[in-house]
């Protein structure tokens, strides 16, 4: 049977953990802090690529690409963005390597040491930025919507695989405009396109708002963020989009000649998701039988399984039925394996998160039925084949659907307004959760309370109405609640 995986209810870091290796997302790495991304993690950030760049290629972004490397001078250019990063980044200082004195081995060549260290890029703010210098001329240059899909590195010192890494893959855009009008419009537009990413294909509901000051991506003047709870009730900041106002073109003379043959500097943006949506998925909708796929993300929607075994004759109505299934839009494989029981297999898909299972036997065929198995409810009903084209994609709607409204529903459980220290500290102790509190707008405030609870402050909500409070902490007049939650 499918390997065992440990309850969330007894461990769920282990929970995590044992879904992210046995269900054949990663596998561990050689290099410390970095994960292999098997082809199931991989055909998943395919489909998340997919339906993204579809978005972005939409509303008039275009992809390109940057260097991997990037001068350490450039990071010095702007220094909020290198306060930032300065404690994450890997440098590359020597560019040889030669055979050991002993000939038992390579050691690096001590005549092979760079003028200059290069940095392996953490993000691409800088490097970016300086060719936009070069790219950038007048009013007519603008706006500028670059998007690149690439990896990055952080030296982070606590991994878990998805969710933090000293390597992942992502998407960051880079944007210039000739007003701020008009990137904050850009930073705005990319944070609805992420939320309803999530919403509407991952079936993750979001909180949708702005960071604080102590919260913001460095080097920007306002970042705009999506935030989910996962099973264990902690945050996961899943799309961030900044506004980063004038700092990189001042930091890189980034101008241009506006109507009037003024020179002006540009106005900028940058946002990025990452594999860390991998993660989201995994914790918002598995159980302890593995992984739930909603309908839209799953690579493969339908997986169609001969039962008992694979005979030529159940074969060829299972490719029949997928042929059907794949001209109405339906991503479906056919189980070929002869070699394991139908009760291995069921619980192996069940593992992977396929959402739908379509078995068929010979009783069956004489029936003209199919059994199909719906993964995240595991209802089973017997479907006419001749029926199979109109209720297998409803199946998947429903299922898409009601995953979402599933989500909702745990999230809103979770979900408090508190206005006592007492009861917020105990919360957050005990159980955790989302919270929406009053909070008196310092950066003190919000470091105490960190200290106290380890909960943040996730956001202030865009819909977050003007009420009139005292801080949770520190009972100073706060004007509308900020959402806290301990997080990934």
């Amino acid at each position: 049977m499918a390997k065992a995986i440990t309850p969330r209810a007894e461990n769920y870091s282990q929970w995590y953990l044992d879904i992210v290796y046995k269900s054949g997302l990663a596998d561990q790495s050689p290099v410390r802090g970095c994960m292999i991304i098997k082809p199931l993690g991989y055909a998943l950030w395919e489909e998340i690529r997919r339906y993204l760049d579809a978005e972005f290629r939409r509303t008039g972004h275009v992809n390109a690409y940057f260097p991997l490397l990037i001068p350490k001078h450039f990071l010095s250019k702007e220094a909020e963005h290198v306060e930032g990063f300065a404690k994450e980044c890997a440098v590359v200082t020597h560019h040889r390597l030669r055979t050991s004195e002993d000939g038992k081995g390579l050691v690096v060549d001590p005549e092979a040491r760079l003028e200059e260290e290069l940095i392996i890029r953490p993000t691409s703010e800088t490097i970016i930025w300086d060719t936009f210098r070069q790219w950038i001329h007048s009013y007519r240059d603008l706006p500028l919507l670059i998007n690149q899909w690439a990896n990055v590195v952080r030296w982070e010192l606590r991994t878990r695989p998805f969710l933090r890494t000293a390597e992942f893959l992502w998407q960051e855009g880079h944007t210039a405009h000739a007003t701020a009008e008009e990137a904050i419009r850009e930073a705005e537009l990319i944070h609805d396109i992420y939320a309803r990413f999530s919403e509407e294909v991952l079936a993750m509901p979001v909180v949708r708002g702005v960071k604080t000051e102590s919260e913001r991506f460095a080097g920007a003047e306002e970042t705009y963020t999506i935030e989910a709870m996962m099973q264990d009730r902690k945050a996961l900041q899943a799309g961030t989009s900044h506004f980063l106002g004038q700092n990189f073109a001042k930091a890189f003379e980034v101008t241009y000649l506006d109507e009037t043959n003024t020179r002006q500097y540009v106005w900028a943006t940058s946002w990025g998701v990452s594999t860390r949506l991998i993660g989201a998925l995994v914790m918002t909708h598995s159980d302890d039988d593995g992984l739930i796929l909603p309908p839209k993300i799953a690579p493969t929607q339908v997986i169609i399984i001969p039962v008992p075994k694979p005979s030529a004759e159940l074969l060829q109505e299972a490719d029949r039925i997928a042929a059907i299934l794949r001209e109405i839009g339906i991503r479906v494989e056919v189980d070929r394996d002869e070699k394991h029981r139908p009760g291995y297999k069921f619980a192996e898909y069940e593992l992977r998160g396929v959402p739908v299972r379509i078995a068929i036997g010979p009783r069956d065929l004489e029936k003209g039925v199919v059994e199909i198995v719906r993964r995240d409810t595991r209802k089973k009903e017997y479907i006419p084949l001749d029926q199979l084209s109109k209720y297998v994609p409803e199946l998947l709607e429903q299922m898409q659907r009601e995953l979402f409204e599933r989500a909702v529903q745990f999230r809103d459980a979770n979900t408090y307004y508190l206005d006592r220290w007492e009861d917020f500290e105990d919360l957050m102790h005990e159980q955790g959760g989302f919270v929406y509190a009053h909070w008196d707008g310092t950066a003190e405030t919000e470091q105490r309370i960190q200290e106290l609870t380890k909960a943040t402050i996730r956001c202030i909500p865009s819909d977050a109405p003007q009420e009139s409070g005292r801080c949770i902490l520190t009972g100073k007049p706060s004007s509308r609640r900020v959402l806290f939650a301990k997080a990934y």
